[in-house]
C-alpha cells in the first residue's frame, strides 16, 4: 500500500491545494492507497487532538469532498482513504470523524499502533511482580534517555519535563498507580500525559530488552490483551465507525 502523507508540513493543506497533490499523484501514476494530509491542531502521540474541533470537522469534510472530487476526475482509486496519522485516543474528534464518514461514505483509515504498545506497558504494571518491576525500569531508562528519544517526535509530542515524575519516586509506584499515571483518562487526576507520552516513544527501551520483555508479556498475556481489544474496539473503533 502507498500511503502519501504531509501531516508534518507547517500548515494544513487547503481543499485546492490537496487536489493539485492528488492531480499530481496521478499524472505520476504512483498507486496511491492512502494519504494523510495536515490538519489544524496538534496530533501528539498517544494523547488527545489539542486544537478547535469545528475547525478540524470542517477541515476534514473539505478534505473528504477533495478527495472524492479527485478519485473521479483523476481516475484514481476508488478506496482511496483519507488517513488521520497519529490518530490514537484522539477522543474528542471522533464524533466529527464519524459523522463525515456515514454521511459521505468515505474510506479511512485511523492510526492507533502506538497505543497497543502502552497497552502492552499498562498490562505488565497491572500484572504486579515481575511485570510491574519491567514498568518501572523501562519508565527509568525512558526517562534517563528522554533527550535522545524525544528528538525524532518533536512535532508531535508535547511533554512538560517539570510534571515527569523522579524514577526513584516510580520505582515506589503500586500496581494502581502506574496505571492510573499511564492510562488515559482525562477523569483519573492520576493521569499524566507527559508521563505517557515519554512511555509512547520509549518504545526502543523495551525493544532493547528483546526476549526479557517478550516472555513478560506472554507471562501476563491474558491481562495486556484484554487491554489492547478494550482499546482498539471500544475506544477507537465503536466511536469512530459506529458511533459512540
Amino acid at each position: 500500500m502507498t500511503e502519501i502523507s504531509m501531516d508534518e508540513t507547517d500548515a494544513p493543506q487547503t481543499p485546492v491545494e490537496l487536489l493539485i497533490i492528488l492531480a499530481a499523484i496521478a499524472d505520476e501514476n504512483v498507486p496511491i492507497q492512502t494519504i494523510a494530509p495536515k490538519f489544524t491542531g496538534r496530533f501528539n502521540k498517544g494523547v488527545d487532538y489539542a486544537g478547535n474541533v469545528v475547525q478540524f470537522a470542517k477541515e476534514f469534510n473539505e478534505d473528504i469532498a477533495a478527495i472524492a472530487f479527485a478519485v473521479e476526475t483523476y481516475c484514481l482509486p476508488q478506496n482511496l482513504k483519507l488517513r488521520v496519522h497519529s490518530g490514537s485516543d484522539k477522543f474528542s474528534i471522533y464524533q466529527s470523524i464519524h459523522e463525515a464518514v456515514k454521511k459521505s461514505g468515505a474510506c479511512l483509515h485511523l492510526k492507533t499502533a502506538g497505543t497497543t504498545w502502552l497497552e502492552e506497558l499498562t498490562g505488565l504494571a497491572e500484572s504486579g511482580g515481575s511485570g510491574l518491576a519491567v514498568a518501572r525500569e523501562i519508565y527509568a531508562e525512558a526517562y534517563s534517555q528522554r533527550a535522545e528519544l524525544c528528538a525524532p517526535y518533536a512535532t508531535v509530542i508535547d511533554i512538560d519535563v517539570a510534571m515527569l515524575p523522579r524514577p526513584d519516586a516510580v520505582n515506589g509506584w503500586s500496581s494502581g498507580q502506574f496505571t492510573s499515571t499511564l492510562r488515559h483518562d482525562e477523569g483519573n487526576r492520576e493521569y499524566n500525559p507527559g508521563f505517557r507520552q515519554l512511555l509512547h516513544v520509549g518504545f526502543k527501551v523495551a525493544a532493547k530488552m528483546g526476549d526479557r520483555y517478550l516472555k513478560e508479556l506472554h507471562s501476563h498475556q491474558t491481562v495486556f490483551s484484554r487491554n489492547v481489544t478494550t482499546n482498539l474496539f471500544e475506544r477507537h473503533i465503536r466511536p469512530v465507525f459506529l458511533g459512540w
